[in-house]
C-alpha cells in the first residue's frame, strides 16, 4: 500500500494490564499474548511497507508522553487505552493535539460489556475505532491506519 520509506512509523499504544494479555480473563481477551500480537501487526505493517513501533504501559502519564512524541516521529497511532479508554481527559486532550491518523482499538467489544465500558473519550477523536475481533483487532486497526496515512498523502 504506501511502500515509502519516507513514511515515519505508526505507534501501537497499549493501556493497562494488556500486558497481561494470555492470561488475565481468556474468555473475554482471549489466549493471545501482547508479545504475539506484536508479531502480527510487525508483519502486517512490514507487508504494507510500514514500520510499528509497539509500546504498552499500566501508566496514564506514559501514555500522554507517547501520544506527544508521536506528534512529530509518527504517521499516526493505534491506542487501546485499556480502561483509559472510559476515564481519561488526559489522554483525550493528547489525542486531540496529535494532527495524525488515529485508530481506536479494543479485543472485546465495549458495546457488549458493562455500560461504563460504553463511553470512550479515546472514540471521540479517533478517525476509526476497531473492536470485538480478538488479537484480529490490531491487524485490521493497522490495515485501516496504512489507508488512512495512503489517503493524506494526496
Amino acid at each position: 500500500m504506501t511502500k515509502n520509506s519516507d513514511v515515519l512509523p505508526v505507534y501501537v499504544l497499549n493501556g493497562p494490564n494488556l500486558n497481561l494479555l494470555g492470561v488475565r480473563e481468556p474468555d473475554v481477551y482471549g489466549r493471545t499474548t501482547l508479545a504475539e500480537i506484536e508479531t502480527a501487526v510487525t508483519k502486517k505493517a512490514q507487508a504494507l511497507g510500514i514500520a510499528a513501533i509497539f509500546r504498552q504501559s499500566n501508566h496514564e502519564g506514559d501514555l500522554v508522553d507517547w501520544i506527544q512524541e508521536a506528534r512529530t516521529s509518527s504517521s499516526g497511532v493505534i491506542l487501546n487505552a485499556g480502561a483509559y479508554t472510559h476515564t481519561s481527559v488526559a489522554i483525550h486532550d493528547a489525542l486531540r493535539s496529535l494532527e495524525k491518523p488515529m485508530v481506536e482499538v479494543h479485543l472485546s467489544n465495549p458495546h457488549n460489556r458493562e455500560s461504563f465500558r460504553h463511553l470512550s473519550y479515546v472514540g471521540l477523536v479517533a478517525n476509526g475505532v476497531i473492536a470485538g475481533f480478538g488479537a484480529n483487532s490490531y491487524v485490521l486497526a493497522i490495515e485501516a491506519i496504512a489507508a488512512l496515512i495512503e489517503s493524506n498523502k494526496g
